[in-house]
Protein backbone atom coordinates (compact mmCIF):
# COMPACT_ATOMS: atom_id res chain seq x y z
CA UNK A 1 0.00 0.00 0.00
CA UNK A 2 1.54 3.43 -0.99
CA UNK A 3 0.06 5.28 1.83
CA UNK A 4 0.23 3.85 5.75
CA UNK A 5 -2.00 6.73 6.93
CA UNK A 6 -4.95 9.15 6.83
CA UNK A 7 -4.62 12.92 8.33
CA UNK A 8 -8.07 14.78 9.26
CA UNK A 9 -7.09 18.47 8.83
CA UNK A 10 -9.41 21.09 10.01
CA UNK A 11 -9.29 24.62 11.04
CA UNK A 12 -9.73 24.32 14.96
CA UNK A 13 -11.58 26.42 17.66
CA UNK A 14 -11.04 26.91 20.82
CA UNK A 15 -12.39 24.65 24.05
CA UNK A 16 -11.95 27.64 26.92
CA UNK A 17 -12.21 31.25 27.29
CA UNK A 18 -8.89 32.06 27.53
CA UNK A 19 -8.34 30.26 24.05
CA UNK A 20 -10.40 32.68 21.90
CA UNK A 21 -8.07 35.72 21.56
CA UNK A 22 -4.90 33.53 20.89
CA UNK A 23 -7.08 31.48 17.97
CA UNK A 24 -8.43 34.19 16.70
CA UNK A 25 -5.01 35.86 16.31
CA UNK A 26 -3.96 32.85 14.87
CA UNK A 27 -6.91 32.69 12.35
CA UNK A 28 -6.72 36.84 11.06
CA UNK A 29 -2.70 36.92 11.79
CA UNK A 30 -1.64 39.29 8.74
CA UNK A 31 -5.15 40.13 7.53
CA UNK A 32 -5.44 43.55 8.54
CA UNK A 33 -8.68 42.69 10.74
CA UNK A 34 -9.50 45.15 12.99
CA UNK A 35 -9.00 44.86 17.28
CA UNK A 36 -12.50 45.41 17.64
CA UNK A 37 -13.82 42.92 14.86
CA UNK A 38 -12.10 39.83 17.08
CA UNK A 39 -13.69 41.45 20.25
CA UNK A 40 -17.16 41.30 18.18
CA UNK A 41 -16.32 37.85 17.10
CA UNK A 42 -15.09 36.86 20.50
CA UNK A 43 -18.27 37.26 22.37
CA UNK A 44 -19.67 35.01 20.03
CA UNK A 45 -17.54 32.38 21.01
CA UNK A 46 -17.88 33.20 24.74
CA UNK A 47 -21.43 33.18 24.45
CA UNK A 48 -21.27 29.50 23.84
CA UNK A 49 -18.90 29.63 27.19
CA UNK A 50 -15.37 30.16 25.55
CA UNK A 51 -15.86 26.48 23.02
CA UNK A 52 -16.43 26.20 19.58
CA UNK A 53 -18.17 22.74 18.77
CA UNK A 54 -15.45 22.03 15.85
CA UNK A 55 -13.30 20.00 17.73
CA UNK A 56 -15.28 18.03 19.32
CA UNK A 57 -17.10 17.38 15.64
CA UNK A 58 -14.29 16.76 14.60
CA UNK A 59 -13.60 14.09 17.10
CA UNK A 60 -16.53 12.45 16.26
CA UNK A 61 -15.84 12.26 12.41
CA UNK A 62 -12.40 10.67 13.25
CA UNK A 63 -14.02 8.15 15.48
CA UNK A 64 -16.91 7.70 12.48
CA UNK A 65 -13.83 7.75 9.90
CA UNK A 66 -12.09 5.25 11.68
CA UNK A 67 -14.81 2.87 12.38
CA UNK A 68 -16.05 3.25 8.70
CA UNK A 69 -12.05 2.09 7.76
CA UNK A 70 -12.53 -0.72 10.40
CA UNK A 71 -15.78 -2.18 9.21
CA UNK A 72 -14.18 -2.28 5.32
CA UNK A 73 -11.09 -3.81 6.05
CA UNK A 74 -8.94 -0.44 5.37
CA UNK A 75 -6.10 -0.74 7.40
CA UNK A 76 -5.14 3.17 7.80
CA UNK A 77 -4.55 4.76 11.35
CA UNK A 78 -6.12 8.54 11.38
CA UNK A 79 -4.61 11.12 12.72
CA UNK A 80 -6.04 14.50 13.27
CA UNK A 81 -4.21 18.12 13.35
CA UNK A 82 -5.78 21.82 12.90
CA UNK A 83 -4.87 24.84 11.02
CA UNK A 84 -5.53 27.47 14.09
CA UNK A 85 -5.58 25.31 17.86
CA UNK A 86 -4.51 22.55 19.01
CA UNK A 87 -3.89 19.97 18.24
CA UNK A 88 -2.02 21.60 16.09
CA UNK A 89 -0.84 19.89 12.22
CA UNK A 90 2.98 20.78 13.35
CA UNK A 91 2.11 18.58 16.78
CA UNK A 92 0.38 15.86 14.78
CA UNK A 93 2.85 15.65 12.19
CA UNK A 94 5.82 15.07 14.31
CA UNK A 95 3.33 12.05 16.38
CA UNK A 96 3.19 10.57 12.48
CA UNK A 97 6.57 10.34 12.75
CA UNK A 98 7.13 9.00 15.83
CA UNK A 99 4.90 6.31 14.97
CA UNK A 100 7.19 5.48 11.46
CA UNK A 101 4.36 7.16 9.21
CA UNK A 102 6.25 7.49 5.83
CA UNK A 103 3.40 8.41 3.45
CA UNK A 104 -0.20 9.77 4.35
CA UNK A 105 -3.79 11.17 2.86
CA UNK A 106 -4.94 14.21 4.04
CA UNK A 107 -8.69 14.85 4.12
CA UNK A 108 -9.45 18.43 4.71
CA UNK A 109 -12.79 19.69 5.93
CA UNK A 110 -13.40 21.88 3.24
CA UNK A 111 -14.99 20.44 -0.43
CA UNK A 112 -14.21 23.35 -2.50
CA UNK A 113 -11.57 25.25 -4.07
CA UNK A 114 -9.58 28.70 -3.46
CA UNK A 115 -7.37 30.02 -1.42
CA UNK A 116 -8.55 29.38 2.22
CA UNK A 117 -10.34 26.66 1.60
CA UNK A 118 -8.19 24.49 -0.51
CA UNK A 119 -4.37 26.17 -1.09
CA UNK A 120 -3.85 27.50 2.39
CA UNK A 121 -4.22 23.82 3.90
CA UNK A 122 -1.84 22.66 1.51
CA UNK A 123 0.56 25.40 2.39
CA UNK A 124 -0.12 24.57 6.09
CA UNK A 125 0.76 20.64 5.26
CA UNK A 126 4.32 21.61 4.24
CA UNK A 127 5.06 24.31 6.83
CA UNK A 128 3.81 21.15 9.30
CA UNK A 129 6.65 18.97 7.61
CA UNK A 130 8.99 21.58 7.91
CA UNK A 131 8.32 22.22 11.16
CA UNK A 132 9.26 18.62 11.68
CA UNK A 133 12.36 18.44 9.91
CA UNK A 134 13.89 15.53 8.20
CA UNK A 135 11.86 12.29 8.48
CA UNK A 136 8.62 13.76 8.64
CA UNK A 137 5.89 12.13 6.58
CA UNK A 138 5.20 12.67 3.06
CA UNK A 139 1.39 13.96 3.14
CA UNK A 140 -0.72 14.41 0.14
CA UNK A 141 -3.99 16.43 0.02
CA UNK A 142 -7.15 14.47 -1.46
CA UNK A 143 -8.92 15.92 -4.38
CA UNK A 144 -11.94 18.05 -3.93
CA UNK A 145 -15.58 16.97 -2.64
CA UNK A 146 -17.88 19.12 -4.13
CA UNK A 147 -19.29 17.36 -6.28
CA UNK A 148 -19.47 14.02 -4.48
CA UNK A 149 -22.66 12.36 -3.91
CA UNK A 150 -21.17 11.91 -0.11
CA UNK A 151 -21.61 15.44 0.39
CA UNK A 152 -24.37 16.64 -1.58
CA UNK A 153 -26.83 13.49 -1.35
CA UNK A 154 -26.77 14.55 2.65
CA UNK A 155 -27.06 18.00 2.05
CA UNK A 156 -29.65 17.04 -0.31
CA UNK A 157 -31.96 15.30 2.54
CA UNK A 158 -31.13 18.19 4.92
CA UNK A 159 -33.23 20.24 2.46
CA UNK A 160 -35.92 18.43 2.07
CA UNK A 161 -36.23 17.63 6.06
CA UNK A 162 -36.38 21.64 6.72
CA UNK A 163 -38.79 22.01 3.95
CA UNK A 164 -40.86 19.21 5.17
CA UNK A 165 -41.35 21.56 8.70
CA UNK A 166 -42.93 24.66 6.71
CA UNK A 167 -45.94 25.16 5.94
CA UNK A 168 -47.46 23.73 2.72
CA UNK A 169 -49.70 26.23 1.78
CA UNK A 170 -46.97 28.78 1.32
CA UNK A 171 -44.63 26.53 -0.69
CA UNK A 172 -45.43 28.79 -3.93
CA UNK A 173 -43.50 32.07 -2.03
CA UNK A 174 -40.88 29.57 -0.23
CA UNK A 175 -37.23 30.18 -1.58
CA UNK A 176 -33.93 28.43 -0.87
CA UNK A 177 -30.94 30.18 0.51
CA UNK A 178 -27.76 28.54 -0.09
CA UNK A 179 -24.52 30.18 2.31
CA UNK A 180 -20.76 29.98 2.08
CA UNK A 181 -17.83 31.74 3.57
CA UNK A 182 -17.47 35.13 2.22
CA UNK A 183 -13.97 35.74 1.04
CA UNK A 184 -12.29 38.92 -0.73
CA UNK A 185 -13.62 39.25 -4.62
CA UNK A 186 -9.82 39.67 -5.34
CA UNK A 187 -9.22 35.82 -3.41
CA UNK A 188 -12.40 34.47 -5.11
CA UNK A 189 -11.09 35.90 -8.63
CA UNK A 190 -7.83 33.90 -8.09
CA UNK A 191 -9.17 30.71 -7.17
CA UNK A 192 -8.03 27.91 -9.76
CA UNK A 193 -5.99 26.68 -12.16
CA UNK A 194 -4.65 29.55 -14.26
CA UNK A 195 -5.82 30.91 -16.74
CA UNK A 196 -8.76 31.34 -14.10
CA UNK A 197 -12.22 32.79 -15.17
CA UNK A 198 -13.82 35.32 -12.62
CA UNK A 199 -15.37 34.77 -10.27
CA UNK A 200 -13.28 31.41 -10.20
CA UNK A 201 -13.46 27.91 -8.87
CA UNK A 202 -14.37 28.37 -5.60
CA UNK A 203 -18.02 30.09 -6.57
CA UNK A 204 -18.25 27.89 -9.83
CA UNK A 205 -18.29 24.60 -7.14
CA UNK A 206 -20.46 26.52 -4.62
CA UNK A 207 -23.03 27.38 -7.41
CA UNK A 208 -22.56 23.92 -8.88
CA UNK A 209 -23.40 21.92 -5.53
CA UNK A 210 -26.52 24.36 -4.41
CA UNK A 211 -27.99 23.79 -7.86
CA UNK A 212 -27.82 20.23 -7.72
CA UNK A 213 -29.09 20.09 -4.22
CA UNK A 214 -31.97 22.37 -5.08
CA UNK A 215 -32.76 20.19 -8.27
CA UNK A 216 -32.87 16.65 -6.02
CA UNK A 217 -34.34 18.62 -2.70
CA UNK A 218 -36.90 21.22 -4.84
CA UNK A 219 -37.04 21.48 -8.60
CA UNK A 220 -39.97 23.55 -8.23
CA UNK A 221 -38.40 26.46 -6.25
CA UNK A 222 -36.05 29.38 -7.07
CA UNK A 223 -32.57 29.34 -4.78
CA UNK A 224 -29.71 31.94 -4.22
CA UNK A 225 -26.24 31.55 -3.08
CA UNK A 226 -25.56 34.04 -0.98
CA UNK A 227 -22.85 34.88 1.71
CA UNK A 228 -21.45 34.49 5.28
CA UNK A 229 -18.98 35.44 8.31
CA UNK A 230 -17.09 38.28 6.60
CA UNK A 231 -14.37 39.39 8.46
CA UNK A 232 -12.40 41.90 6.82
CA UNK A 233 -12.09 45.80 6.91
CA UNK A 234 -14.71 47.24 5.57
CA UNK A 235 -12.52 48.96 2.18
CA UNK A 236 -11.51 45.35 0.88
CA UNK A 237 -14.54 44.43 -1.58
CA UNK A 238 -15.78 40.68 -0.29
CA UNK A 239 -18.44 38.42 -1.77
CA UNK A 240 -21.30 39.53 -1.70
CA UNK A 241 -24.78 39.94 -0.60
CA UNK A 242 -24.84 38.81 2.98
CA UNK A 243 -26.92 36.66 3.68
CA UNK A 244 -29.02 39.41 6.15
CA UNK A 245 -29.08 41.80 3.30
CA UNK A 246 -30.26 38.94 1.46
CA UNK A 247 -32.89 37.84 3.34
CA UNK A 248 -34.73 41.37 4.13
CA UNK A 249 -34.52 41.98 0.15
CA UNK A 250 -36.86 38.43 -0.21
CA UNK A 251 -38.73 39.53 2.58
CA UNK A 252 -39.81 43.28 0.33
CA UNK A 253 -40.58 40.71 -2.97
CA UNK A 254 -43.37 38.52 -0.64
CA UNK A 255 -41.24 35.44 -0.41
CA UNK A 256 -42.59 34.24 2.99
CA UNK A 257 -40.32 31.27 4.16
CA UNK A 258 -37.14 30.27 3.66
CA UNK A 259 -34.65 27.56 3.84
CA UNK A 260 -31.31 28.25 4.45
CA UNK A 261 -28.69 25.57 3.74
CA UNK A 262 -25.17 26.10 4.68
CA UNK A 263 -24.11 24.12 1.64
CA UNK A 264 -20.37 25.73 2.34
CA UNK A 265 -19.75 23.98 5.47
CA UNK A 266 -19.25 20.16 6.26
CA UNK A 267 -20.37 20.41 9.58
CA UNK A 268 -22.24 22.73 12.52
CA UNK A 269 -19.20 24.76 13.82
CA UNK A 270 -19.70 28.26 15.48
CA UNK A 271 -20.01 30.03 12.32
CA UNK A 272 -23.11 28.23 11.07
CA UNK A 273 -25.04 28.36 14.76
CA UNK A 274 -24.32 32.15 15.40
CA UNK A 275 -24.19 33.42 11.87
CA UNK A 276 -27.23 31.68 10.75
CA UNK A 277 -28.88 30.26 13.62
CA UNK A 278 -28.66 33.85 15.62
CA UNK A 279 -28.29 36.42 13.46
CA UNK A 280 -30.12 35.27 9.81
CA UNK A 281 -33.02 33.90 12.21
CA UNK A 282 -33.35 37.43 13.78
CA UNK A 283 -33.38 38.79 10.50
CA UNK A 284 -35.86 36.81 9.18
CA UNK A 285 -37.75 37.05 12.25
CA UNK A 286 -37.77 40.72 12.25
CA UNK A 287 -39.07 40.89 8.47
CA UNK A 288 -41.83 38.10 9.38
CA UNK A 289 -40.06 35.20 7.37
CA UNK A 290 -40.49 31.44 7.89
CA UNK A 291 -37.13 30.62 8.41
CA UNK A 292 -35.86 27.02 9.08
CA UNK A 293 -31.65 26.14 8.52
CA UNK A 294 -31.00 22.67 7.09
CA UNK A 295 -28.43 20.56 8.94
CA UNK A 296 -24.79 19.79 7.35
CA UNK A 297 -23.07 16.29 6.77
CA UNK A 298 -21.62 15.78 9.56
CA UNK A 299 -20.90 12.83 10.58
CA UNK A 300 -23.70 11.57 8.20
CA UNK A 301 -22.62 7.76 7.37
CA UNK A 302 -22.65 8.87 3.70
CA UNK A 303 -20.27 11.62 4.11
CA UNK A 304 -18.07 8.94 5.87
CA UNK A 305 -18.06 6.58 4.24
CA UNK A 306 -16.92 9.35 1.12
CA UNK A 307 -13.58 9.85 3.53
CA UNK A 308 -13.23 6.12 2.20
CA UNK A 309 -14.09 6.15 -0.99
CA UNK A 310 -11.74 8.84 -1.55
CA UNK A 311 -8.88 7.49 -0.56
CA UNK A 312 -9.46 3.98 -2.09
CA UNK A 313 -9.71 6.04 -5.71
CA UNK A 314 -6.25 7.14 -4.53
CA UNK A 315 -4.97 4.06 -3.63
CA UNK A 316 -6.31 1.85 -6.28
CA UNK A 317 -7.29 4.08 -9.52
CA UNK A 318 -6.28 7.82 -9.82
CA UNK A 319 -7.85 8.27 -12.85
CA UNK A 320 -10.93 5.84 -12.28
CA UNK A 321 -14.24 5.07 -9.46
CA UNK A 322 -14.69 9.60 -10.07
CA UNK A 323 -17.91 9.13 -7.74
CA UNK A 324 -19.50 13.17 -8.23
CA UNK A 325 -22.60 14.35 -9.58
CA UNK A 326 -21.43 17.77 -10.94
CA UNK A 327 -19.59 18.54 -14.39
CA UNK A 328 -17.30 21.10 -13.82
CA UNK A 329 -13.46 19.60 -14.31
CA UNK A 330 -11.51 17.84 -11.28
CA UNK A 331 -9.19 19.34 -9.99
CA UNK A 332 -6.76 17.26 -7.76
CA UNK A 333 -3.66 19.29 -7.20
CA UNK A 334 -2.46 23.06 -7.00
CA UNK A 335 -0.38 24.10 -9.73
CA UNK A 336 2.54 25.75 -7.98
CA UNK A 337 1.01 29.27 -8.46
CA UNK A 338 -2.84 28.91 -8.23
CA UNK A 339 -5.10 30.59 -5.71
CA UNK A 340 -2.64 33.18 -4.86
CA UNK A 341 -4.00 35.53 -1.78
CA UNK A 342 -5.16 38.75 -2.04
CA UNK A 343 -2.70 41.55 -1.76
CA UNK A 344 -3.08 42.67 1.67
CA UNK A 345 -4.01 46.21 2.24
CA UNK A 346 -4.01 48.49 5.48
CA UNK A 347 -7.08 47.73 8.11
CA UNK A 348 -9.36 51.20 7.95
Amino acid sequence: MPYDALVLVSFGGPERPEDVIPFLENVTRGRGVPPERLAAVAEHYYSFGGVSPINQQNRELMAAIEADFSANELPLPVYWGNRNWHPMLAETVEQMKADGVKRALAFVTSAYGGFSSCRQYIDDIAAARAAVGEGAPVIDKLRHFADHPGFVTPHTDAVRAALDTLDPARRDTTRLVFTAHSIPNSMANTAGPPPVTPPGRYVAQLRETAGLVAAAAAPDLSWDLVWQSRSGPPSVPWLEPDVNDHLAALADTGVTSVVVSPIGFVSDHLEVIWDLDNEAAATAKNRGLDFVRAATPGTDPRFVAMVRELVLERLEAPDQNRLRMGTLPLWDTCPENCCTPPARRPSS
